[in-house]
């Protein structure tokens, strides 16, 4: 049974502990804040014994096992090689960095010290993804042609808040942008060649993007993010025999129909486990823990590597997107 402890409590981190809590043996140790007042709040409702007036406490606590960083993007490096310097394992909320140097950075250092690290990309865990992927390995839907997805959201503007602020690390592409970038790198690879258009929110993050994603053989990935309004938030993945289509929210728990392709006949799959919405973060926690009761430092299903790589295309798109 994993030992957590948590770094920078809120929304998200609040998510998590819920369905860690609800769905897993593993527990929540410890907590820590810049805000005691916030950590104390924090740790009376999610049941959490212990909290702690600095991350340094946090991170040399001896009944921690892993760091949860669900700090700002802006902070999950500092924070992560923090753990990583303790000797801690680390799950860092997506994206692992602001760019992909510092993703590097966090890789080699958790390397060096050979502890657990990963990107908590939770999506990669679900039933439907293990599903999709086995579809997609033994040759179900043909050639891939094309991967269309998108993630957008109306969010209300703060130019102080974490996801319009610049010297937060926000901007659509990496709070939610990444995770239909994810889905192209999850079924065609990472893209030699990436075109971004879109524009800027007031603070002049990226408030809303449309890539093309283009490969060798010809297939495309269609994507769109953006903070300024919702979108269906659906993908599809279409391939020379079938046609997939995964429900909306296609990054959460739900479920997808595939569709043969000159046919009318259809198969429909839906996720049975009974988790719906952040419980299927639970996944991602099981996933993390058996890992390390196995001896490993990464997860060959989401490996620090891929999270390189999805940095990689986020950075050539806001490139195009801050100097256009």
């Amino acid at each position: 049974m994993l030992r957590w402890g948590v770094l920078a409590p809120g929304r998200i981190a609040g998510g998590f502990v819920w369905a860690l809590h609800r769905h897993t043996d593993q527990r929540v140790q410890a907590v820590a804040s810049r805000d005691p007042e916030r950590a104390a709040r924090f740790a009376s409702q999610y049941g959490i014994a212990r909290v702690h007036g600095s991350y340094e406490q946090l991170v040399a606590d001896p009944d921690v096992d892993i760091v949860y960083v669900a700090s700002p993007h802006s902070e999950h490096k500092r924070q992560a090689l923090l753990a990583i310097a303790a000797g801690k394992h680390v799950l860092v909320e997506k994206p692992l960095a602001l760019n992909a140097a510092e993703a590097r950075d966090i890789a080699r250092a958790a390397r060096a010290a050979n502890v657990f690290a990963m990107e908590a990309l939770w999506s990669r865990f679900l039933p439907q993804t293990l599903l999709i992927e086995r579809l997609l390995r033994d040759g179900v839907l043909g050639d891939i042609r094309l991967v269309a997805a998108d993630f957008g959201g109306r969010f209300d503007f703060d130019p102080e808040g974490r996801v319009f602020n610049p010297a937060l690390g926000g901007g659509a592409l990496l709070d939610i942008g990444i995770y239909p970038i994810w889905l192209a790198h999850l079924v065609l690879g990472p893209p030699p060649h990436v075109h971004a258009t879109g524009s800027l929110a007031q603070t002049g993050v990226d408030g809303q993007a449309a890539l093309v994603l283009t490969y060798p053989q010809g297939a495309q990935a269609l994507l769109h993010t953006t903070l300024f309004a919702e979108t269906p938030q659906e993908a599809v993945i279409a391939g020379t025999h079938a046609l997939l289509q995964i429900d909306s929210r296609f990054f959460t728990p739900g479920g997808f129909t595939l569709k043969a392709a000159r046919s009318d006949q259809r198969l429909r799959w839906t996720d049975a486990s009974g988790l719906h919405g952040s419980e299927g973060l639970a996944w991602q926690a099981a996933a993390v823990a058996l890992h390390i009761s196995e001896g490993r430092t990464e997860s060959p299903l989401h490996p620090l590597e891929h999270s390189v790589a999805l940095l990689e295309t986020i950075d050539a798109a806001r490139a195009q997107l801050l100097t256009s």
